[in-house]
């Protein structure tokens, strides 16, 4: 199945402080959702409330990158975090992004895990029901972004939250089309070409190739496109216009 049209998010807001990782301004000139750290594995007050206006003055879709609790790792280390206590910790972030996205004008259209929380919902049960039951408290049945067949959109639809497949195209995929850890060589990839590519292919087709070389099915409706790689900002910018010169069209799936 492939579909007329795709999302562009990419990860912003991720400084801290006077420290910044993304260049976000650039970034919301291309992308068409933005999937903001609201505090716990980067961003804070300022940051959140500075990433929120210039995506609804763009017109850039928010949403909320929840994570564990993981400043100093950068929300990549696994974590056993309560059930209670995560959907808590999820339902908070929400909050605290939703009251600068109000204040730009806009509001959180979205949920997505981060790092090490993304992965873990694609198979534990019990940290998927958490999250969805995070979403769930913050009062709003917002969608849910996250890996094609994951436990996390099992979780979702069954709370009866929509669900939306997401691709990536600067990451290596397992056979199974889950994402190569980051701690294995080649789980990043770095070529240009490769990565404006696979977008094309992924958005067209609806399959890429794994690491192995067999083919996978990635029905995705957005396509994440990494702020922190180098030339994160040329690249989007090259996987968007080859994307509208396919025939793809470019908009937010809300």
């Amino acid at each position: 199945m492939t579909w007329p049209s795709i999302d562009l998010n990419a990860d912003l807001g991720e400084g801290f402080g006077r420290w910044r990782l993304t260049d976000d301004e650039e970034l919301l000139s291309v992308v068409t959702s933005a999937n903001v750290a609201c505090g716990f594995h980067a961003g804070d007050a300022a940051t959140m409330r500075r990433v929120c206006e210039l995506a609804a003055a763009r017109g850039v879709r928010i949403g909320a990158q929840v994570s564990y609790r993981d400043l100093a790792g950068f929300g990549r280390r696994s974590m056993d975090v309560p059930p209670d206590e995560l959907a808590s910790e999820i339902a908070y972030q929400i909050g605290a992004l939703e009251i600068f996205a109000r204040a730009a004008g806009s509001r959180v259209s979205y949920v997505k895990p981060h790092g090490a929380l993304y992965n873990r919902v694609v198979h534990d049960e019990e940290q998927a029901a958490a999250v969805v039951e995070g979403v769930l408290l913050s009062g709003e049945r917002l969608p849910v972004l996250g890996l094609p067949g994951s436990t996390l959109h099992v979780m979702a639809e069954k709370a009866q939250l929509p669900v939306v497949a997401e691709a990536f195209a600067d990451r290596a995929y397992t056979a199974e089309g889950t994402l190569v850890p980051r701690g294995q060589d080649g789980a990043v990839i770095s070529d240009a070409a490769a990565v404006v590519e696979r977008s094309v292919s992924m958005a067209r087709s609806g399959v890429i190739f794994s690491r192995c070389g067999r083919p996978v099915g990635v029905r995705a409706r957005s396509l994440c496109l990494h702020g922190d790689t180098p030339g994160a900002v040329a690249l989007a910018r090259e996987v968007r216009q080859q994307l509208e010169t396919s025939g793809v069209r470019v908009e937010a799936f809300v």
